[in-house]
C-alpha cells in the first residue's frame, strides 16, 4: 500500500477542469454545436467541421500569446473562421465569417449552460480547510468571466485567497503566480501542494519552485503519450486529497 504525504500547510488549487468541468471533452463540444448548425453548413457534415475547427483550435492554443486568455470570445471567433479557412483551402465551399461568429458564440455559450461543480468537490474543499489547510484558488483568465464562475458556483467562501489572472495581472505557469499566492497564504513552497489538470501549469513550473505537484486526470485518460512530466501524485478527484479518517 502506498504512504500518502501527510497533508501541507497549504494548497493552491485550480478552478477550471479541476474544481468545475468547464473546458475538457472539446472534441464532444464542437460536435454538438456543429450539429446545431447542420443545416447552414450543408453540404459539409457537421463532424467533418467540427473536426476542421478543433484541429485549428488546439494549434492555436498550442502557440497563442498568454493576452489571448482574456479574450477568449475574440480568440474563439478566430478559431472557428481559422477552421473554415482550412476546409476552403481543401476544396470545400467557402463559410462565412458571420456563420463563424454565430457557432463560436453559441459554443461559448454552450460551455457556460453545461459548465457544473465536479461531484464531491465543494465537500473536499471543505474538509480540507476544517483541517485547517491554508487554501487559495489560482486560476487563469478573464477578471470578469472567472469572477462570475467563482459567484456562481459558490467558491468565495471556501477560499482563504483568490487569486485570478485578469485581476491581478499574471497568470500560470509565471512564477509570480504562485510565488504570490503562497506570499498571501503566508507559506513556503516545501509546504505548499499544488492541485490542477494542465501538466505545464501545475506540475511543471510548481516543481521547478519545490512545490508538491498534483496532476488531477479527471476522466482517467492517463499521462499523453511520450510525455517526460511526472507529476508527482495523480488523482482522478479532489475527494482523494481528504484523509480516509476525516
Amino acid at each position: 500500500m502506498t504512504m500518502l504525504p501527510p497533508l501541507p500547510r497549504a494548497m493552491l488549487i485550480d478552478m477550471d477542469d479541476t474544481i468545475l468541468s468547464a473546458y475538457g471533452r472539446p472534441e464532444i463540444a464542437w460536435n454538438t454545436i456543429a450539429n446545431e448548425f447542420a443545416a447552414e453548413l450543408a453540404p459539409l457534415p457537421p463532424r467533418e467541421v467540427a473536426t476542421a475547427v478543433l484541429a485549428f483550435a488546439r494549434n492555436f492554443w498550442a502557440n497563442a500569446d498568454a493576452s489571448w486568455r482574456l479574450r477568449l470570445g475574440e480568440a474563439r471567433h478566430l478559431t472557428v473562421k481559422g477552421g473554415f479557412a482550412a476546409l476552403a483551402a481543401a476544396g470545400h465551399r467557402a463559410l462565412s465569417d458571420d456563420l463563424a461568429v454565430r457557432i463560436a458564440d453559441r459554443f461559448t455559450a454552450y460551455r457556460e449552460e453545461e459548465m457544473f461543480v465536479f461531484p464531491g468537490a465543494h465537500d473536499a474543499i471543505d474538509k480540507l480547510k476544517a483541517l485547517g489547510v491554508r487554501l487559495a484558488l489560482v486560476t487563469n483568465g478573464a477578471a470578469d468571466m472567472q469572477r462570475a464562475k467563482v459567484e456562481r458556483f459558490e467558491l468565495t467562501h471556501r477560499f482563504d485567497h483568490i487569486q485570478i489572472e485578469g485581476e491581478h495581472g499574471f497568470g500560470k505557469p509565471e512564477e509570480r503566480a504562485y510565488l504570490h499566492a503562497m506570499e498571501a497564504l503566508g507559506v513556503s513552497a516545501k509546504d505548499t501542494w499544488m492541485i490542477g489538470d494542465n501538466l505545464e501549469w501545475e506540475v511543471v513550473t510548481p516543481q521547478r519552485l519545490g512545490i508538491y505537484a498534483i496532476w488531477i486526470d479527471v476522466h482517467g485518460e492517463g499521462l499523453p503519450e511520450g510525455s517526460t512530466i511526472r507529476p508527482d501524485r495523480i488523482i482522478r478527484s479532489l475527494s482523494e486529497l481528504v484523509p480516509a479518517a476525516s
